[in-house]
């Protein structure tokens, strides 16, 4: 082999080796730091509109920063969307996830690169410890009626499911839209694990109009 084939094929070799290294820093990126995404539901209406672009804040969920009442957030949508009665245990108010993927493969690419994954956008309500009751329209946490100045006017929390009168277990939180009406939430799946959650939202880019901190 002359040298100048030897130069072009480690000039290749170089080439595929940078754009490999390219593609784990932002796949790292992307999954530990920070990622983009595009608001695709309604059941944050008002606060965030379907086409909204998004800045998710992912550091926080990797170095285990507490998440508060009122953050904003994604997780993993729960296998079950609607609890039935049948399932339905008044001692561990808890979503169901029961299709994990089992090797490392499919890990990879649902978890990673998030190929047929499904996430929720939502509001925090409430904490480990805390006492959920929703009645007649409004939410109370650990009985102190809760103002949610960022609802739109004429706007109330209906019982749409089974989980409106809970403790949060330890290593869950408890999350609902801000569009009651339209959001499918934790009042009928259940609590959220921790580990579920996937971010923080940090800001809106897009439009530029609403440029800024959610």
């Amino acid at each position: 082999m002359d040298m100048e084939k030897k130069e072009n094929i480690k000039e290749v070799i170089e080439w595929i080796m940078c754009i490999v290294i390219a593609v784990v820093l932002a796949l790292i990126v992307r999954h530990y730091i920070f990622t983009p995404t595009v608001v695709n539901q309604k059941s944050m209406y008002s606060t965030l509109e379907e086409g909204d672009r998004l800045i998710l804040d992912r550091w926080s969920i990797t170095t285990k920063k507490e998440i508060k009442r009122g953050d904003i957030i994604t997780f993993e949508a729960p296998t079950e969307k609607q609890v039935t009665l049948q399932d339905y245990d008044e001692n561990n108010p808890v979503a169901i996830y029961s299709s994990e993927p089992k090797n490392i493969f499919s890990k990879f690419i649902y978890y990673v690169l998030e190929w047929n994954k499904t996430s929720y956008i939502k509001r925090v309500i409430g904490v480990a410890g805390d006492h959920i009751l929703i009645d007649n329209g409004k939410v109370y946490v650990n009985d102190q009626e809760l103002e949610e100045n960022y609802l739109r006017d004429g706007i109330v929390t209906e019982r749409r499911g089974l989980f409106y009168d809970l403790t949060v277990p330890e290593g869950y939180i408890f999350a609902m839209g801000d569009n009651r009406i339209e959001s499918m939430d934790c009042r009928e799946f259940g609590c959220i694990p921790l580990e579920k959650v996937e971010s923080k939202v940090l800001f809106r880019f897009w439009p530029f109009n609403k440029f800024g901190k959610v």
